[in-house]
């Protein structure tokens, strides 16, 4: 085993694993409940000149946030550019994760997702025909869902999540779409999953306790999806995700104010080998989460195909 895989694995298990025993739902669980952020400046995936470096010094972050803090800064647009948001609107965090990795993927050692050429192809040629139908287009953009475990990448804005709890049950709702996933928990062993037959965007979750850590295990996904929707995400946004993704992800709360979130993905039809994210939830009790009005105010579709067939017309 490489020293760079041992001291990940080192990193996670400290991180995960401090003397603290998380407070119990009425029913016995292990408590998650709270509104959870992961707003976060640290890089989906490792930077070309961070490579084979999979955590900074104190001193290095704390560059870094200063660096950040310098670029988020509000500047007109140039001549012929209709803008964007100003600052206020976004959230896309100040600070590095609390463990100070250099990319939140951990797994493989390089930081970096280990994506089929044909997968890179099919992302390239959906992003290039944007403007010609809807079913080129981000399944986020479209008011569908972010997905899993896509919505739980940290993205511009809204990076909030509430959790709670009832017997037999997790419900994660995400404020980006407002999408509330309601999760099923049994035992140790968790229940089966719906026949292959069964399909949706999100796939079929099903959840067991491993000692404190909540454990969902996703399957049944539709094929028609993205694994990430934000551009906060790189060279994944719009890589697809076919029948066969398999996503699993664990729960633990570390202390009061953290969950480590993790999840390992396999799809063998758009990566070489399965691949890990890591990324602390931090409990926010101030944070308000506001509805996510995406579908009732959502002209982006239109305008975007009129543009297309405008572009069209004027070619001819």
């Amino acid at each position: 085993m490489s020293r760079t895989i041992v001291l990940l694995i080192s990193a996670s298990m400290a991180f995960a694993q401090k003397q603290w025993t998380p407070p119990r739902t009425a029913d016995g669980q292990p408590d998650l409940q709270g509104v959870w952020t992961n707003a976060t400046i640290t890089p989906f995936e490792r930077p070309a000149n961070l490579a084979g470096k999979a955590f900074l010094t104190e001193k290095e972050a704390a560059e870094l946030e200063k660096q950040s803090a310098q670029t988020k800064v509000d500047r007109p647009p140039s001549a012929g550019d209709v803008g964007n948001y100003n600052q206020v609107w976004f959230d896309s965090g100040t600070k590095v994760v609390g463990t100070r990795q250099t990319s939140l993927v951990v797994d493989p050692p390089d930081g970096k997702v280990p994506v089929k050429p044909a997968a890179e192809a099919k992302r390239d040629y959906d992003l290039a025909h944007i403007t010609d139908s809807y079913e080129y287009m981000s399944i986020w953009d479209r008011c569908i869902t972010r997905g899993v475990p896509g919505r739980m990448f940290p993205a511009g804005y809204n990076n909030a999540y509430q959790i709670v709890q009832s017997p037999g049950y997790v419900v994660i709702m995400s404020e980006m779409i407002h999408d509330a996933r309601v999760i099923p928990v049994d035992g140790s062993a968790g229940r089966a999953h719906a026949p292959a037959e069964v399909r949706s965007w999100d796939g079929d979750s099903r959840g067991h306790w491993d000692g404190n850590t909540l454990v969902v295990d996703t399957t049944n996904f539709n094929g028609k999806g993205w694994i990430a929707t934000s551009a906060a995400t790189g060279r994944i946004k719009g890589l697809p995700q076919s029948e066969a993704l398999h996503v699993v992800e664990r729960f633990t709360r570390t202390d009061l104010g953290t969950i480590l979130y993790e999840v390992t993905i396999d799809d063998p039809n758009v990566y070489t080998k399965p691949w890990k994210v890591s990324i602390p939830l931090t409990r926010d009790p101030q944070y308000v989460i506001y509805e996510y009005a995406c579908q009732e105010g959502n002209e982006a579709i239109e305008n975007i195909l009129r543009g297309g067939r405008a572009k069209d017309q004027a070619a001819r």
